[in-house]
């Protein structure tokens, strides 16, 4: 979503919920977009960590022409949980450190140059530029008062967030802080039922192993002594 400086008055509710933009333009971009906001939501589950997607962020109290809609944001230090929308001076007056925005066919060069101007501005620490249809991505570092290019990617860590960017079979892959790769959540599913089988055929393994030893693996375990 474009950050907007727009000249119509304020309505009723002084911060709106929406800006009235659609929350992506395909079916790739919008996937992309859960699996950010999902795979960070998991990552600091349990922390002071807020995690959102396509959520208005309103930076500068009294000012609701002001505002912007990352596809996905992420502020340390605020609890997790729902949200209207992000009103920093609600929130302790602190900014979402991280952005991401996920492109599609639409944008602008106009528009993405106004995306790092705003984040830039309002205090972004890192912000992520994924194109999934061109398997590329765009990180900027805070530097001072600017948000920098990251020119190598090779060997890049997120500060905040611990993640990194990699390449695989020529698909754009991110490494969370785990090791693990975000997936779509269908894709993790398919992960966790494999590896149960997997444990599965491995306990059966063992069960006859012990059978052949003359051991009862049903009884291991459930001796009264």
């Amino acid at each position: 979503m474009n950050p907007t400086m727009s000249a119509a008055p304020p309505t009723e509710e002084l911060y709106p919920e929406s800006d009235g933009k659609p929350m992506a333009d395909n079916t790739l971009q919008w996937e992309w977009m859960v699996v950010v906001v999902e795979e960070l939501r998991e990552q600091f589950a349990g922390r002071d960590v807020f995690v959102a997607g396509d959520l208005l962020w309103y930076p500068v109290e009294g000012q609701p022409r002001i505002n912007a809609a990352p596809d996905a944001l992420v502020a340390f230090g605020r609890p997790s949980g729902h949200r209207k929308s992000y009103i920093q001076h609600l929130e302790d007056g602190v900014a979402p450190q991280v952005v991401f925005e996920v492109l599609s066919a639409s944008n602008t060069e106009d528009e993405l140059d106004a995306k790092l101007e705003f984040y830039e501005r309002y205090g972004v620490e890192e912000y992520y530029v994924l194109d999934p249809a061109e398997h590329a991505v765009y990180a900027y570092v805070r530097r001072g008062a600017r948000l920098s290019p990251v020119r190598k990617l090779a060997g890049f860590v997120s500060p905040r967030l611990g993640l990194h960017f990699e390449w695989i079979d020529g698909e754009l892959v991110i490494i969370g802080k785990s090791g693990r790769r975000f997936q779509k959540r269908l894709d993790r599913v398919e992960d966790l039922l494999g590896n149960l089988d997997e444990e599965r055929r491995e306990n059966r393994r063992l069960a006859a192993k012990l059978r052949e030893l003359g051991i009862d693996p049903e009884h291991i375990g459930n001796s009264d002594g």
